[in-house]
């Protein structure tokens, strides 16, 4: 059966969620950027923005806001980082941690940023246009705020790379189709970010595939959600014809030591003329 895709996915909606759900999914979040997979992924990233003291940078759809601070530091002295996110609940959780770091954070939509044209000398979105409807718009917005000679870095995950070994490759398709393939608006988003940046006018594109494995579910959780067990049942994140065979399937393989799982997230960068 296939699922209806609303216009944005639950992720883009997090303030309209139960409360326990939020605080799983900001738990989540801070496993993520804990986790040392990830931080591979973001010091790829910050590599390709390449921020400088003085400048001005964005982080657009900047959750609980780590990425962000990192930057305030690294635009320092001088300098100045924003962090936009659609929810308010994250944003005010963010402007809770920054403390003394000088970062500012705002309540934003990607696709109507409330800024003038050309006002930073760097942007960055992480993992958020997957959950867009319209992505090529929210890049032009990106694009639009960028100065002339300020780089644009979209980083986003390639989900139809996600595979595994030890599982059962039945049950592991069922998975996809109905489970992680259904709640996303483009899983093939990474690989696309050079072509969108092309697309959108940018020049001196460079892209880089970062491959991320786990052979422990628990550790795969941090990125890839069927593993996570702290989803509950009811959430319907496993369709529930397969949550216990899903499940018993992953104790198996982690008990014989077979599994492995992987995905790509990509890292895509250009300067806007």
């Amino acid at each position: 059966m296939t699922r209806e895709i609303p216009e944005r996915t639950p992720f883009a909606t997090i303030d309209d969620m139960p409360p326990p759900m939020r605080a799983m999914i900001f738990a989540a979040l801070d496993r993520m950027a804990a986790d040392p997979q990830m931080r591979r992924v973001r010091a790829v990233a910050q590599r390709a923005l390449d921020p400088r003291p003085g400048q001005r940078v964005l982080d657009a759809g900047c959750g609980l806001g780590e990425v962000a601070r990192d930057l305030a530091a690294a635009v320092a002295p001088g300098g100045e980082a924003v962090g936009v996110d659609a929810s308010a609940v994250a944003i005010a959780t963010a402007t809770e941690r920054a403390g003394d770091v000088p970062v500012t954070y705002a309540v934003g939509d990607l696709l109507s940023l409330d800024f003038q044209d050309q006002t930073f000398d760097g942007v960055r979105a992480e993992r958020v246009l997957q959950h867009i409807g319209e992505p090529d718009a929210a890049v032009a917005e990106l694009v639009r705020v960028t100065r002339s000679g300020g780089r644009v870095c979209l980083v986003d995950t390639d989900w139809l790379s996600l595979a595994s070994d030890g599982l059962p490759e039945d049950l592991v398709s069922r998975m996809w189709r109905e489970a992680t393939g259904a709640r996303q608006h483009n899983p093939t988003m990474g690989r696309t970010l050079r072509r969108r940046l092309v697309r959108a006018g940018l020049v001196d594109v460079v892209c880089e595939p970062v491959p991320l494995w786990f052979t422990d579910p628990d550790e795969a959780s941090t990125v890839i959600p069927l593993f996570n067990r702290s989803i509950p049942r009811e959430a319907g994140f496993v369709p529930d014809e397969l949550w216990d065979p899903w499940w018993a399937a992953v104790d198996q393989a982690t008990a014989a030591g077979e599994l492995l799982a992987f995905v790509t997230i990509w890292v895509a960068a250009g300067v806007r003329p």
